[in-house]
């Protein structure tokens, strides 16, 4: 039986770790953004030991690419990115305490181990209902690495961001457990 929680980041381990694959999270406070260009950049920062342009202890990725702002909105567009492209630096990012990924579809086993070693959380937002997740962005500013265009990192003030755990610091997957429901 899923539960609904509201959280505020920075979120802690005891935050995440309540968390179970179907429970519906609305998050508020700071979330940042990145695609796999930024995430590139970032993991190439800490393998050369510099220092990040955001702090991630405690801290949401989104994995957006919002589209322009309209007159009088904080942000266009910003449906969830799938989240596959940025498997191979997300195990670095929660090293460093990243403790929540939001975007859409599975993730690999690299970032699975990874989220239960490092109690993090993946939340699925919703996609191909862009529109209510920007509903509930009420502030975005780009603080990194602009030249990405609309992949560039933004800083975005949230309240009540709708999302679904994904993958749990249990080891739960809801896409693995959707498809033994239907097996059976």
């Amino acid at each position: 039986m899923s539960k609904t929680y509201y959280l505020s980041t920075p979120l802690s381990t005891e935050d995440v770790a309540q968390l179970r694959i179907g429970d519906r999270v609305f998050l508020s406070g700071t979330v940042y953004t990145g695609r796999d260009a930024a995430h590139k950049r970032l993991v190439a920062l800490l393998e050369k030991g510099e220092e990040l342009p955001l702090p991630l202890s405690g801290q949401a990725i989104y994995y957006v690419g919002p589209t322009p702002a309209p007159p009088g909105k904080p942000i266009g567009s910003a449906g969830p990115t799938t989240s596959y492209r940025m498997d191979p630096y997300a195990p670095a990012l929660m090293d460093v305490g990243l403790k929540a990924m939001i975007g859409k579809g599975q993730r690999d086993k690299s970032v699975k181990e990874s989220i239960v070693k490092n109690k993090a959380v993946y939340l699925a937002a919703i996609g191909g209902a862009a529109v209510v997740v920007a509903q509930a962005i009420k502030e975005a500013q780009v603080i990194a690495y602009e030249d990405l265009g609309p992949e560039a990192i933004r800083k975005l003030t949230v309240e009540n961001m709708p999302c679904v755990v994904a993958n749990d610091t249990e080891g739960g997957d809801i896409f693995e457990e959707g498809v033994k429901q239907y097996q059976r």
